[in-house]
């Protein structure tokens, strides 16, 4: 697992990508980048690892897999985003 309780898979040139790294600055959290950009093995993994999907970003808060940038947000709208990173958190 990574040192850090948030992964994301970006890209460099995806709105969506910066959009959910915006929220996460927003809040405070610390994440770790994959970057997935030109490199099929960490897209591979990426994909492997999100069970099958494969846009940009995909983003992990501790063992879960969330989703993409709009499955961040509707979290945060729902008020399930700031549990999930707490208990992440440790």
């Amino acid at each position: 697992m990574s040192s850090q309780a948030v992964v994301i898979y970006p890209t460099m040139f995806c709105p969506y990508c910066h959009g959910a790294k915006a929220l996460l600055a927003k809040k405070g959290v610390a994440f770790d980048e994959v970057k997935v950009d030109g490199d099929r093995a960490a897209r591979q993994a990426m994909s492997a690892r999100a069970g099958g999907r494969t846009s940009v970003p995909q983003i992990f808060i501790g063992d879960r897999h969330v989703g993409g940038c709009d499955d961040l947000y509707a979290l945060n709208a729902a008020g399930e985003l700031d549990p999930l990173l707490a208990l992440a958190a440790g």
